[in-house]
């Protein structure tokens, strides 16, 4: 089975382009960051004609969060149990939503941003990871991934120059700590030992050509579903060119193949 992540920064005016990564990698379950959009407004046309279904949580222009699969799509969960929420009035944001796809339960998320260190949105972000760490512990015996855009730089090697990030966020000690905190609970980051490199560069001055970029973007196994993996790669050349995400789709093999349901 093949899965990927993918912070898509609007998949309205990306659409094209999912579509055509699902056809080029043959790709079985697609989790999506940043979506942009209410459930009613995607253009899913395309997708069901290639035989996927689609679970989505979002909101005009901000968030969104969705999974795309062809192994199916059962027992969907809009937000993980405790997730605190944000703004006025207090909210929980649509940047969780999981699913059992091909047997294993998948969760795409979009970690907040935080903004910078000491404002209410890192607050709001290091209690979000935190109540996700709580949340998880029930998932952990049984084939799960935690899977998206983290806005965790989770070491020095993961970003283009740390000496710029010095009073950012993603890089802080309590941002590191979180993410190192799952890893202490006994779930295995499955990515980096077979894609090295980043996943996000931004559009200023030329970052993606001159590979000045960040790697946030991540998928966290359980052990009994990190002992499937088979290789994962980084789909740089979808960051190329016009129109592109500012992120580029992380894939991820798994020994096995689930039959459609």
């Amino acid at each position: 089975m093949r899965i990927a992540t993918w912070n898509v920064n609007s998949l309205r005016s990306r659409i094209d382009r999912v579509e055509a990564l699902l056809d080029r990698h043959e790709i079985d379950v697609l989790a999506l960051q940043e979506t942009k959009a209410r459930e009613d407004q995607l253009p899913l046309m395309g997708l069901e004609a290639r035989g996927y279904d689609v679970a989505a949580v979002g909101v005009d222009q901000w968030n969104g969060v969705a999974l795309i699969s062809r192994v199916g799509l059962d027992d969907v969960e809009v937000g993980f149990p405790g997730m605190p929420g944000w703004g006025d009035p207090v909210a929980p944001e649509a940047r969780a939503i999981g699913a059992i796809c091909g047997g294993v339960r998948i969760w795409s998320l979009y970690v907040p941003n935080g903004r910078k260190p000491g404002d209410p949105h890192y607050v709001y972000k290091l209690d979000w990871l935190a109540r996700l760490r709580d949340a998880a512990r029930a998932w952990r015996d049984t084939p799960t991934a935690l899977v998206g855009d983290w806005n965790i730089c989770p070491t020095d090697d993961d970003v283009f120059d740390v000496t710029r990030f010095l009073t950012s966020t993603h890089v802080t000690p309590p941002e590191r700590a979180a993410f190192q905190a799952f890893l202490d609970d006994g779930w295995l980051e499955v990515t980096r030992a077979h894609a090295p490199g980043f996943t996000y560069w931004d559009y200023y001055r030329q970052r993606f050509e001159r590979d000045r970029g960040l790697k946030i973007d991540f998928v966290v196994a359980t052990p009994a579903l990190a002992e499937r993996v088979t290789g994962a790669f980084i789909d740089r050349e979808e960051r190329a060119g016009q129109g592109a995400s500012d992120h580029a789709p992380v894939v991820v093999d798994l020994e096995g193949r689930a039959d459609a349901t």
